[in-house]
């Protein structure tokens, strides 16, 4: 069992992560353009696939659809047998294991992006539901190593939140944290109403449409394509983690103050 006091520290540290999550670098504040403007520039097969994408996020909230991931393999890595035993992990084994899968993730993302980046709008359109679902995957692999079950519907809807934070301003992630630091003590009031997926995507496209638009210019994408999903998938994972483990040194920390 890590020392309480160690564990305070941690939870410190998250909340001074939070605190600078104050606003938009320069370059994301260039990517809000217009909405008009991103409606004229985005590709049609674009604009259908993130239609797509609306109904299958609504689809993963309400019963996992074919983005869960299994937790067999998240196990193997953490050295146990089964998920009940995860919750009493030392942290450090946590940090480790959820450390190692964001590098990989990140990396196949950033490859993904530089293949995808070579046809043209053809192929940014299999890149974006590509991105957002390796985004989706990585997320749950996140909450399973801090002893998390997606399987769980309010789980997905937390990891759709952990989505939104990652593409907000200031205003809105500010509102994203005052809703999850209630989550594992009003579970079951929680995000009663499911519209923030759709956010997720209005958001998705706001940020980062235009910066997605140089990937549709063929060859010149495969640059843009590597370091656009590189940045994404970073970003998406430093939220995730921060947020997922926040939870978990909270409920660590129970065990010596149950009032915490």
């Amino acid at each position: 069992m890590e020392a309480r006091q160690t564990l305070k520290q941690e939870l410190d540290a998250i909340t001074a992560w939070e605190r600078s999550q104050k606003d938009l670098w320069f370059w994301e504040k260039l990517g809000r353009l217009p909405f008009q403007v991103l409606d004229k520039l985005t590709p049609k097969i674009v604009h259908r696939k993130l239609g797509q994408l609306l109904d299958e996020l609504g689809s993963y909230i309400q019963n996992g659809g074919k983005y869960l991931v299994k937790k067999e393999n998240i196990l193997e890595r953490l050295g146990v047998t089964s998920f009940e035993e995860v919750p009493y992990l030392p942290l450090e084994t946590m940090d480790r294991v959820c450390d190692e899968l964001i590098a990989a993730r990140v990396t196949f993302a950033q490859l993904q992006g530089a293949a995808t980046g070579v046809g043209g709008a053809l192929t940014l359109a299999v890149d974006i539901p590509s991105l957002l679902g390796l985004a989706l995957k990585t997320l749950q692999e996140i909450a399973i190593v801090y002893g998390y079950d997606p399987n769980e519907k309010q789980e997905r809807v937390f990891v759709v939140k952990c989505l939104q934070f990652a593409a907000a301003d200031i205003v809105g992630k500010k509102a994203i944290l005052d809703e999850i630091s209630s989550f594992s003590s009003q579970r079951e009031h929680v995000f009663s109403e499911l519209q923030g997926w759709r956010e997720v995507m209005m958001t998705f496209r706001d940020q980062y449409g235009w910066k997605k638009l140089f990937q549709a210019v063929p060859i010149i994408g495969v640059i843009f394509g590597s370091l656009f999903n590189k940045s994404f998938m970073e970003d998406i994972a430093e939220t995730g983690k921060m947020l997922y483990r926040k939870r978990r040194i909270i409920e660590k920390l129970k065990q010596f103050e149950p009032d915490v």
